[in-house]
């Protein structure tokens, strides 16, 4: 989970090659483990685990892992590791949430 050179977006999400790269808001201590919806350029994460020294940011890592289809070291935390604003890079994502299938789907139509 090394970091990268961060990217400014205008939306929640970009592709830069076959890498998808996330803008995410957090929420740690949460209920479950869910993706949820847009704020601003951000999409809503929450997950289940505290926020104690990444320990959440670990678990959210390791949840979009099986919500991507990638393996853990597929993700790469660019910023955000101990904070709740984050942009993470997804390598190769072998599916895509609906909230992010349906925005790409609508970009690739306008082009």
């Amino acid at each position: 989970m090394s970091s990268k050179k961060a990217i400014k977006m205008s939306s929640f999400f970009a592709w830069d090659g076959d890498v998808l790269v996330l803008n995410v808001l957090g929420t740690p201590s949460a209920k479950r483990d869910a993706i949820g919806k847009l704020k601003g350029n951000q999409l809503k994460i929450s997950v289940t685990a505290e926020p104690r020294a990444g320990k959440a940011t670990d678990h959210m890592v390791r949840f979009l892992a099986k919500e991507f289809n990638v393996a853990t070291s597929d993700i790469t935390v660019v910023f955000g590791r101990m904070n709740v604003n984050k942009q993470l890079r997804i390598k190769a994502p072998k599916n895509l949430p609906p909230m992010i299938a349906q925005q790409d789907l609508f970009d690739n139509l306008e082009e």
